[in-house]
């Protein structure tokens, strides 16, 4: 039994220790991109109006849960609706591109899951904003100010233009990657005291370092269940249970963090989840925007129902997959 412990444990430190350049260079680009273009992408969702579920899902692609936590803030002060909400969290993928492109993944398998998660978060986004509409009427005015109230940024002590600057950028910036992202307070920091470069490498190394330790964890526990269960039995009751790994997926995607998306890509690629299950778990997870929506909006009600859309859209799309026969390769 030890020996089996301690050649698992090696095998992942192998196999984790390998991944760690890709891992760096791809969060190196992300966050590049991301310290360049989140601020004019915010402006994008905020002005995007009817078109929000469109600009959403295209922005939620990009491999990042800044991109979902800040649509789950924007959400909270009703500066973008329920649907553009929903096709940015349908879209995001979390850390699967990072270990997709760590592994070796073909540039067209990653597409095609691009393409798939894409359309389905446009498509879901525009769908319930129209119910919204046909059930609710116009939308829910913009609450900033009341958010900011809450955060203690004091915007209801004064009228003029540069306090509601003051509630833009505490609604923008301060509360963007949430109370679930630390390494928030590390951008915040590196902002005012170092430069661009560092920002960016700083948060690249933040990101390796915490996947890392996590795709090591994952991988270790399953290397060794797989040794104790047997990989052909795993592999068995996936194919023989298909139904019941799309439901498994979409749960593990709803982890409020890169845990989910990390299992799930790992089981993929080593042949263990059919693509329907993959989907149904990637369209579920939304990293740590779902942590962000929870403490930014009040509603339970509200927070509960998008849980379980985003849970019930991931299960559809997933049996759709299934049926049709239709395999990402």
């Amino acid at each position: 039994m030890m020996g089996v412990f301690l050649e698992g444990l090696w095998d992942a430190v192998l196999d984790t220790v390998a991944l760690v350049p890709f891992l760096f260079a791809t969060y190196l680009v992300m966050e590049a991109i991301e310290h360049a273009g989140l601020g004019a992408s915010e402006r994008l969702i905020r002005r995007a109006g009817v078109a929000g579920p469109v600009v959403g899902a295209v922005l939620g692609i990009v491999p990042q849960c800044g991109f979902s936590a800040m649509a789950a803030t924007l959400y909270s002060v009703r500066v973008v609706t329920v649907g553009t909400l929903l096709a940015v969290m349908l879209s995001t993928s979390d850390e699967m591109l990072p270990v997709f492109v760590a592994q070796g993944a073909p540039v067209s398998l990653i597409a095609e899951i691009f393409l798939v998660k894409v359309v389905v978060a446009m498509a879901a986004g525009f769908l319930v904003d129209l119910a919204m509409r046909v059930w609710r009427g116009a939308p829910e005015a913009p609450a900033i100010r009341d958010f900011c109230e809450r955060e203690g940024c004091h915007c209801a002590e004064c009228e003029d233009e540069a306090c509601e600057e003051r509630c833009d950028a505490c609604e923008g910036a301060s509360h963007t990657h949430g109370p679930a992202a630390p390494h928030a307070h590390a951008h915040e920091h590196a902002h005012a005291h170092g430069s661009a470069l560092r920002v960016i490498v700083t948060s690249a190394l933040f990101h390796t370092v915490k996947v890392t330790i996590f795709i090591f964890l994952v991988t270790w526990g399953i290397d060794l269940v797989l040794e104790a269960v047997g990989h052909d039995v795993i592999a068995a009751f996936f194919a023989q249970n298909p139904i019941s790994a799309i439901f498994v997926a979409a749960l593990v995607g709803l982890i409020p963090n890169c845990g989910g998306s990390v299992i799930i890509s790992e089981l993929f690629l080593e042949g263990t989840l059919a693509s329907s299950a993959l989907i149904a778990g990637l369209l579920s997870g939304t990293g740590v925007a779902l942590l962000v929506l929870f403490r930014a909006n009040r509603h339970a009600g509200q927070n509960l129902a998008i849980t379980a859309t985003l849970f019930g859209v991931g299960v559809l799309v997933g049996l759709i997959v299934l049926c049709s026969g239709f395999a990402f390769a």
